[in-house]
Protein backbone atom coordinates (compact mmCIF):
# COMPACT_ATOMS: atom_id res chain seq x y z
CA UNK A 1 0.00 0.00 0.00
CA UNK A 2 1.14 3.47 -1.28
CA UNK A 3 0.99 6.76 1.20
CA UNK A 4 -1.15 9.76 -0.86
CA UNK A 5 0.89 12.19 -2.02
CA UNK A 6 0.09 15.84 -0.96
CA UNK A 7 -1.54 16.74 -4.16
CA UNK A 8 -4.34 13.83 -3.24
CA UNK A 9 -4.42 14.79 0.48
CA UNK A 10 -5.10 17.95 -1.22
CA UNK A 11 -8.06 16.70 -3.25
CA UNK A 12 -9.52 15.05 -0.34
CA UNK A 13 -9.56 18.16 1.88
CA UNK A 14 -10.96 20.13 -1.13
CA UNK A 15 -14.36 17.81 -1.03
CA UNK A 16 -14.56 18.53 1.91
CA UNK A 17 -15.99 21.82 0.98
CA UNK A 18 -18.87 23.50 0.25
CA UNK A 19 -20.18 25.22 -2.44
CA UNK A 20 -23.14 27.97 -3.18
CA UNK A 21 -22.46 29.84 -6.17
CA UNK A 22 -22.82 27.61 -9.47
CA UNK A 23 -19.81 27.03 -11.34
CA UNK A 24 -17.19 28.76 -7.97
CA UNK A 25 -16.28 24.91 -7.28
CA UNK A 26 -15.02 24.34 -11.09
CA UNK A 27 -13.33 27.72 -11.20
CA UNK A 28 -11.81 26.77 -8.01
CA UNK A 29 -10.61 23.72 -9.65
CA UNK A 30 -8.95 25.28 -12.63
CA UNK A 31 -7.75 27.55 -10.61
CA UNK A 32 -6.16 25.31 -7.78
CA UNK A 33 -5.27 22.23 -9.72
CA UNK A 34 -4.59 23.17 -13.04
CA UNK A 35 -6.78 20.64 -14.92
CA UNK A 36 -10.15 20.96 -16.38
CA UNK A 37 -13.33 19.62 -13.96
CA UNK A 38 -13.94 16.73 -16.20
CA UNK A 39 -10.10 15.45 -15.41
CA UNK A 40 -10.21 16.17 -11.71
CA UNK A 41 -13.13 14.42 -11.71
CA UNK A 42 -11.56 11.43 -13.12
CA UNK A 43 -8.50 11.58 -10.86
CA UNK A 44 -11.16 11.97 -7.73
CA UNK A 45 -13.04 8.79 -8.72
CA UNK A 46 -9.30 6.59 -9.09
CA UNK A 47 -8.56 8.18 -5.73
CA UNK A 48 -11.74 6.94 -3.69
CA UNK A 49 -10.97 3.86 -5.19
CA UNK A 50 -7.69 3.36 -3.07
CA UNK A 51 -7.65 1.79 0.18
CA UNK A 52 -4.95 4.52 1.28
CA UNK A 53 -7.80 7.81 0.41
CA UNK A 54 -10.36 5.17 2.95
CA UNK A 55 -7.86 5.18 5.49
CA UNK A 56 -6.87 9.12 4.84
CA UNK A 57 -10.43 10.19 5.27
CA UNK A 58 -13.05 7.34 5.92
CA UNK A 59 -16.40 10.11 6.14
CA UNK A 60 -15.39 12.26 2.78
CA UNK A 61 -14.52 9.22 0.85
CA UNK A 62 -17.86 6.63 2.07
CA UNK A 63 -19.86 9.92 1.02
CA UNK A 64 -18.07 10.43 -2.17
CA UNK A 65 -18.72 6.99 -3.28
CA UNK A 66 -22.35 6.99 -2.15
CA UNK A 67 -22.97 9.63 -4.21
CA UNK A 68 -21.59 8.28 -7.63
CA UNK A 69 -24.06 5.30 -6.71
Amino acid sequence: MTALNDREREILAFERLRWSAEGAKEEEIRRRFGVEPWRYFQQLNALIERPEAREEDPVTVRILLERRG
